[in-house]
């Protein structure tokens, strides 16, 4: 039996997506170049994947619902905000029928920007400071 064949690009993942989800899909993908129109689109692990100074994120179609997946910990950060949808660590569950929630993923995915950032910033030398110190007696 011939394994179908993984999308190459984020055109071909919708276009081999179900029909009736194609649009939403389509939608979900503008909500996220929308919030982070620098981040650069590809496909990871089968998906569609945006990575902004890092993981950013993730979607997909499932059966029932489109997943947004978004690295820990901004789930839980928002969880106030997500009360009204299933979700994991990782995931939102998104449902198929009912209006996306734009603004919603605008501020997740802007939020693991600022994530992202912070944690880049992290990871720097402050400028003019030398990597070792020597003090002198």
């Amino acid at each position: 039996m011939e394994r179908p064949s993984k999308p190459l690009s984020v055109d071909a993942y919708i276009a081999e997506a179900p029909r009736g989800v194609r649009g939403r899909l389509r939608e979900l993908r503008a909500a996220i170049k929308g919030a982070a129109p620098t981040a650069v689109e590809r496909i990871s692990y089968g998906m569609p994947f945006y990575e902004y100074k890092g993981r950013l994120v993730y979607f997909a179609a499932a059966k029932a619902h489109l997943g947004l997946y978004i690295p820990p910990p901004i789930i839980q950060n928002y969880r106030r905000d997500l009360a009204g949808y299933r979700t994991t660590k990782s995931a939102v569950h998104l449902p198929l029928d009912g209006a996306l929630p734009f603004a919603l993923i605008k501020k997740l995915v802007k939020a693991r920007m600022r994530f992202n950032e912070a944690k880049e910033r992290s990871r720097r030398p402050s400028p003019g400071l030398p990597g070792k110190r020597s003090y002198v007696k």
